[in-house]
């Protein structure tokens, strides 16, 4: 566990470096930019030149302030050292929404402790605004300037959830033939971190989202957990191994959910 001085520290960081990382943004990267598909050939995973530039800059803004800290990066890989701290970057989550200009991509960033996230940043400089933890109790988001305290809604009852779900290709129309409760329920868009950041705020009442990666779930742990929310993978294992990932605002809407993805979560 962190001590409160020490969350104070790490939030007041990530709270500023969320501002620089808009301003960098409209200074450096507001243009045109080059694609090229990490993948070639065998699927399509597009990186920028923008993810590169945003990655490099938050990696020179950390080791100013915490040059013995380790860092891994969706880009540049693991900067090890003998630190219990670790911070996991994702540049730009939402590649592909920023190369066709949808203004869902966000820079996500946390800071682990012994291999758990324990403070997180989502920021989004398109849309202005940014969402953070300052305690394991206590979530924010920045709008334009204006803070709001993140809770979810937990009085929520299933039979009205609003739920938000992103399957990118990883689970088969056989698959989703096993799951009809929970596709009829799918009428709110997915749209990258924007959604796990809607459900902290209660706008949503449950993100199910495949294939994720620890840099596109790691920074949001910590931010869902301290506005009340539960998170886990789908076969109820904890998030931090990140892959298919479930969250919900109460516990009998994620056990009833859970039960129905075990159909097609082995």
């Amino acid at each position: 566990m962190l001590k409160t001085t020490n969350y104070k520290v790490y939030s007041q960081f990530l709270e500023n470096l969320a501002k620089r990382l808009t301003k960098f943004y409209y200074l450096k990267l507001n243009k045109s930019f080059k694609v090229s598909n990490k993948l070639k050939g065998k699927g399509y995973d597009p990186v920028t030149s923008a993810d590169k530039a945003f990655e490099k800059f938050i990696i020179k803004e950390i080791k100013k302030r915490f040059p013995n800290h380790q860092i891994i990066g969706e880009e540049f890989g693991h900067k090890k050292s003998k630190s219990d701290f670790s911070w996991v970057i994702d540049p730009i989550d939402g590649t592909r929404s920023f190369v066709i200009g949808n203004p869902t991509w966000s820079n996500l960033i946390s800071l682990n402790y012994k291999g758990n996230p324990v403070v997180g940043l989502a920021n989004f400089p398109i849309l202005k605004k940014f969402y953070f933890n300052t305690s394991d109790k206590t979530s924010y988001v920045s709008d334009n300037g204006k803070k709001r305290k993140l809770k979810v809604n937990k009085k929520k009852k299933f039979s009205n959830i609003k739920l938000s779900a992103g399957f990118n290709g990883n689970l088969t129309l056989n698959k989703q033939a096993k799951i009809p409760e929970i596709l009829k329920k799918m009428q709110f868009p997915c749209a990258d971190a924007l959604s796990y950041s809607h459900f902290a705020e209660g706008k949503l009442d449950v993100v199910l989202q495949c294939a994720n990666k620890i840099w596109d779930i790691h920074p949001l742990i910590p931010i869902i957990k301290a506005a009340g929310g539960i998170i886990s993978t789908w076969t109820n294992d904890d998030p931090i191994k990140a892959g298919n990932i479930i969250c919900s605002s109460n516990k009998t809407i994620h056990n009833k959910l859970l039960n129905i993805l075990k159909r097609v979560a082995k």
